[in-house]
């Protein structure tokens, strides 16, 4: 099962900003994502939700799956209130997790159908 790391959200948002020469500032306005909360992101001390998550993938230029990792790993889950979940709220995290990679795959194919010239249709 993939599960999101929070570790490699954290660092790939802080390198891409950086790279991009954009304070958190400037991503909290190009994201819509309160400053406060872009530091805690980087941190690893906040998940972002799916809509937030997807404003950082679309603007600093990364695959939102490339966040998630096989297994479970230190620091793989950490809940919106900054604790660690329990039994059940990882069961529960884990299903949202799935919906939204099955979510963003549906999303890549249909990208990928528009985008093709419709022969005769």
């Amino acid at each position: 099962m993939k599960r999101l790391s929070t570790e490699k959200l954290a660092k790939t948002v802080r390198t891409r900003r950086e790279e991009n020469s954009l304070t958190q500032e400037d991503l909290s306005n190009l994201t819509g994502i309160n400053r406060v909360m872009i530091g805690r992101i980087e941190r690893e001390n906040f998940t972002p939700s799916i809509h937030q998550f997807e404003a950082l993938a679309n603007s600093l230029g990364f695959d939102i799956t490339d966040m998630f990792i096989e297994g479970q790993e230190n620091n793989s889950f950490i809940a919106l209130r900054s604790e660690v979940l329990s039994a059940s709220e990882k069961e529960g995290v884990e299903g949202l997790f799935t919906m939204m990679l099955s979510l963003r795959q549906q999303i890549l194919l249909r990208r990928k159908f528009e985008s093709e010239p419709r022969n005769g249709i």
